[in-house]
Formats: structure tokens, C-alpha cells, sequence
């Protein structure tokens, strides 16, 4: 076969477009090398006659079922990001929703939050799956999860009239409260109607996205705490199934769909708070946050001058949780962050950290998270 022509029809406006490709142009400098066509806008309106160009292979942003058609010619391998709902016949690039919900649900709970909520987008099947796991996880916890409706008109969601409708929304909520939204965007419509209506974040609301797009996470007062996914992972698989598919020319349907994993939640100011009444606890939390070193459950009492069994009570009543899976849950955090952001070697973590050595954080990585630290960095770790 000769050099592959691919057309590329992915958003680049967003960083979840941009690290799909980081993933698909690696593919393609250890395997190819191929031929692209980029739009980077995602849109169709300047592409090249196709038929006349040779294309050989698509990976598109497809908004409905209708517009399969005007995309992609028929017997050309296709790969569709589904943006309004699954493209049925073809292997589609999705977002792990379950997986999503879960971990911003966790996130959440963590902080000690009564009351929930989510808004998000009731057109758009990723919100509604994203929000249908964090819903399940948080009555699993035994709390109830408020729900935004968007107004029904179109000419509603203009944003000097849906702001309204959020500050309506957010005004009507019990505080303090965290609020999971389907994605960045909507992270920001949510801070920013909360700036409007005198609402402190995260002093009264906690605010969490998706995606992890860190300078529009940067841009949001205050920065918005998001869920990272691993989208150059999914772009690496997409170009080898797209690869698999141009050279086997089987139907599209056999092949399965490529789901986007979440890895970790990078905490910014919009969900740095701890929503517990116990002012003991709330410190025993930070002092485990700050510790740059290795701690036990007794430097924990000992900062505070309480008993240990008396603070273990406090936290089990406050937090439903130990002091010693507290400080487990919270390096695990830090230990993720930092295979994932970070030029460190583990060796290097380990130190930063306060372990003896490499065996000991990566023994002490794979009880909690199932896998070692350097496997973990080989699939979550940035693109180069």
C-alpha cells in the first residue's frame, strides 16, 4: 500500500482535539509515515474533492447519523468522534462516561460535601451517560444529586439568557454543595453565573470539569479543578485501528469502539476546600495534604495534641473514613500526579516524597492502584 492519505476532522480549539492527534501523529511516525488532511476546526466546507485526493482513511468529528453521508464515501475506512450520539455502523472514539462519573463522584465525596449536583447538557449522550454515573455513585454514598434542565428553546441557551437560569438554578441549591459538570465549558458557565449571583467558589460551591484543557482551566476565576483524560492513549488506538481497517478493508462493524479513560483529577482552587463541620478534622485533612514527607496516623494526632483513638472516632463520624486511609488516598493522589505531569524519574518521586527507595513506592503504587508505577506512566503519562 502506498503512503496512507488520512483526513482529520478534529477540533483543535480545545485540548481535548489537540492531544488525540498528539496520539494519532505518534502512531503515525512509528508505523506510518502517512499523508494528512487537517481541518482544524473539525468542520467540512473547504475539504478536498475526495474522490480526486485518494483518500484512504477518516478519523471525523460526525454531529449526527445524518451527516455519515456527506462525509465519508462509502467503502472508506471511518472512524467516527461521536459528538451528539454513537454513529451506528462505524467504531466511534468515546469517553469511558462510567468510569468519568465515578471518578469525579469520589472526588467530591472526599471533600466531605452533603449535598451534589450536576449540570450539564440534555442533548448530548456523553453528558447524560457522565451524569447517570456520578448520580449512582453519590446515592451509593447515600446523598441525593440536584439536576439543572437547561430551558427547552433554543434561543433560551443564548448565554445572556441561560446565565439567568443558572444563577436561578444556583441560588436554589443547599450550600455548601459540589457540583460536577459535564466538561470544562460548563464548568465555566457555573462559576461564572456563581460570580454573578454572589455565590463564593468554593467556599459555598465546588465546581469540577472535564477534560483538563489547563489553560482554559487557568483562564476560569477561580481555576477550575477538572477530570484528565487520557485522549493521546485513545488517538494512538484510533490510528492503529484506522490502520487495521484500511489495510484488512473489512466492514467497519466489525470493529469496537476506543473509549477515552480518565486518569486522575488535577485540583485547582475551585474545589480546594473540605466540607466538613469538624474544625479538628478539617485540620488533620490539611496537615495530611502538606506533609512533604512519609507520616503515620500518630503525627497526625501529635500535630493536633488529641489521642489517637479520639481523633480516629472524629474522622469516621465526619469523613466515614480512617485517618490511615486518608494519608493512603492522599499520596496515591499526589504519586499519580506526578507520574502523570511530572519530568521526575519514580526514583526521583520517591524522594520528593519521602520513600526509602524505588521498591517501596512501587510496591506500596500497586497494592492501591492494581498496577506499577512504570506501567502506569507508559499509559497515562503526557505526549511527548
Amino acid at each position: 500500500m502506498a503512503q496512507p492519505k488520512v483526513l482529520l476532522l478534529i477540533e483543535t480549539s480545545r485540548a481535548y482535539g489537540r492531544k488525540l492527534l498528539y496520539g494519532i501523529t505518534k502512531y503515525s511516525r512509528l508505523h506510518g509515515p502517512w499523508t494528512f488532511y487537517l481541518e482544524p476546526g473539525g468542520m467540512t466546507w473547504s475539504l478536498p474533492n475526495l474522490a480526486n485526493w485518494g483518500v484512504d482513511g477518516i478519523i471525523a468529528r460526525i454531529p449526527s447519523s445524518k451527516a455519515v453521508s456527506q462525509l465519508i464515501p462509502p467503502g472508506v475506512p471511518a472512524i467516527a468522534i461521536a459528538i451528539k450520539e454513537v454513529i451506528a455502523g462505524y467504531p466511534n472514539i468515546l469517553g469511558d462516561c462510567s468510569a468519568i462519573g465515578v471518578m469525579a463522584a469520589e472526588h467530591l465525596l472526599d471533600r466531605g460535601f452533603k449535598n451534589y449536583a450536576f449540570c450539564g447538557f440534555n442533548d448530548m449522550h456523553w453528558s447524560d451517560d457522565r451524569e447517570k454515573s456520578f448520580v449512582e455513585r453519590v446515592t451509593q454514598a447515600g446523598f441525593n444529586v440536584h439536576q439543572y434542565n437547561r430551558p427547552r428553546f433554543r434561543f433560551e441557551r443564548y448565554w445572556n439568557k441561560e446565565q439567568l437560569s443558572l444563577i436561578n438554578w444556583l441560588k436554589s441549591l443547599p450550600k455548601p454543595i459540589g457540583i460536577f459538570t459535564c466538561n470544562d465549558d460548563h464548568g465555566q458557565h457555573v462559576t461564572e453565573a456563581a460570580k454573578a449571583a454572589g455565590i463564593y467558589v468554593p467556599d459555598e460551591i465546588a465546581v469540577l470539569g472535564v477534560d483538563n484543557d489547563e489553560l482554559f482551566c487557568e483562564l476560569c476565576n477561580p481555576p477550575l479543578s477538572s477530570v484528565a483524560l487520557d485522549a493521546p492513549a485513545a488517538g494512538y488506538a484510533a490510528a492503529e485501528l484506522l490502520h487495521k481497517m484500511m489495510m484488512s478493508r473489512k466492514s467497519a462493524k466489525n470493529y469496537n469502539n476506543i473509549y477515552v479513560k480518565p486518569t486522575h483529577v488535577l485540583t485547582r482552587q475551585s474545589t480546594d476546600v473540605l466540607a466538613v463541620e469538624d474544625k479538628v478534622v478539617a485540620d488533620a485533612v490539611r496537615f495530611i495534604r502538606d506533609s512533604k514527607h512519609v507520616i503515620q496516623v500518630s503525627d497526625v494526632a501529635n500535630s493536633l495534641a488529641m489521642s489517637r483513638r479520639n481523633l480516629e472516632l472524629r474522622f469516621q463520624k465526619a469523613i466515614k473514613r480512617s485517618i490511615h486511609q486518608e494519608i493512603k488516598r492522599v499520596r496515591i493522589e499526589q504519586i499519580t500526579k506526578l507520574l502523570i505531569d511530572d519530568s521526575m524519574t519514580i526514583t526521583q518521586i520517591a524522594s520528593k516524597l519521602g520513600y526509602a527507595d524505588f521498591a517501596h513506592i512501587s510496591r506500596y503504587f500497586k497494592e492501591l492502584k492494581g498496577i506499577t508505577p512504570s506501567d502506569f506512566r507508559r499509559q497515562h503519562r503526557k505526549p511527548e
